[in-house]
């Protein structure tokens, strides 16, 4: 991606796949709809990019961990090790949904948790790879996927300036093809908790680099205001159904809220315009109906001098503005000037 090209969004799958291949093309097909907007006869652009993550359970959590007994309601498995084994697909499944994402003409990206993960690069080479905010400390895996020269997104949710800086350091040793997404490791995030001005901060410390937003908040408010603020790179969990089994699920945005935040992206997109003031070109007719132009306030009889006290201002805009009124006072009426019509230049000698 390119800071001179449009917000580039992602869909993020994450785990909300709940194991299924099918589940995963179903959710790429949802991130790649075009997004109609009648009123204006828009066609927009959907979101760009659609993401999964690649685990390896060998490096995952300590064996006590992997072992426990995984009780919660969203559990598939009795341990959390058996939760997460069959939440995971494997490299020829990432495969599959990657063709199918370029089938519908998206981007993909991988989140990759391991060195060995990088696995699947024998199957095909991922758009980026996004190192997520808990491995950003894990400066051996980072080494790694920059190795790969692949661009690089990493979120900042479990990261300090030290932490960023420690972690860009390793990446640039390979290249400089990097975005920072400003993100909150908390699902879903408390709005008191967001700090959005975080982005200024990137933008003002980390320019050289893409900045954007991983968002973890409710709704799509908190996404569209990163935009506004200059966010470049939008990255934020999809759904089929928020009412699904998974933990991600309910602080997903689904089908109706992927398209009202990717259209609401595109029309900011669009309405940002130019640092300057001046008055748009379809705002004309606008004008001519509803500004004000200079009219009698009395009846005005033919051969009559007008005065100040002799005219006010109504609609139509065609006719003269106030500051036009020493063209207007002191002048004879040509013709008889009804009350409250507008006086024009052919009414005046």
């Amino acid at each position: 991606m390119k800071k001179e090209e449009g917000i580039y969004i992602i869909g993020e799958i994450g785990q909300n796949h709940n194991g299924s291949v099918d589940l995963a093309k179903l959710l790429t097909e949802m991130v790649a709809r075009k997004i109609d907007e009648p009123l204006f006869n828009y066609n927009l652009k959907g979101m760009d990019a659609v993401k999964l993550t690649k685990r390896d359970l060998k490096y995952e959590l300590s064996a006590s961990q992997m072992n426990k007994p995984y009780t919660s309601a969203h559990s598939f498995g009795a341990t959390y090790g058996e939760h997460r084994e069959y939440l995971e697909l494997t490299d020829e499944e990432h495969f599959e949904v990657y063709k199918h994402a370029k089938a519908h003409g998206l981007d993909f990206v991988e989140t990759l948790c391991a060195e060995s993960c990088l696995s699947l690069l024998k199957y095909f080479t991922p758009d980026y790879l996004k190192v997520a905010s808990r491995d950003l400390t894990n400066l051996p895996l980072l080494n790694a996927m920059a190795e790969t020269k692949i661009p690089i997104i990493l979120s900042t949710g479990m990261a300090g300036k030290q932490e960023l800086e420690e972690g860009l350091e390793v990446i640039a040793r390979h290249h400089n093809n990097i975005s920072i997404l400003h993100c909150v490791s908390e699902y879903p995030t408390n709005p008191m908790n967001v700090n959005l001005n975080t982005i200024k901060y990137l933008q003002n410390n980390f320019g050289k680099y893409q900045i954007g937003f991983s968002d973890h908040t409710i709704g799509i408010s908190t996404a569209i205001a990163a935009v506004a603020m200059g966010a470049r790179v939008i990255e934020k969990h999809i759904t089929i159904d928020r009412r699904m089994k998974g933990t991600d699920q309910a602080g997903s945005l689904g089908p109706d809220g992927v398209m009202r935040m990717v259209r609401d992206i595109r029309m900011l997109e669009m309405s940002m315009g130019v640092e300057d003031i001046f008055i748009e070109d379809s705002t004309q007719s606008a004008r001519l109906k509803l500004e004000r132009s200079i009219a009698a306030k009395r009846a005005i009889g033919k051969g009559e001098i007008i005065t100040e006290a002799d005219i006010h201002m109504l609609s139509p805009g065609d006719g003269f503005k106030w500051r036009d009124r020493d063209q207007v006072v002191g002048k004879a009426a040509v013709a008889d000037i009804p009350m409250d019509e507008i006086i024009y230049p052919t009414l005046l000698a």
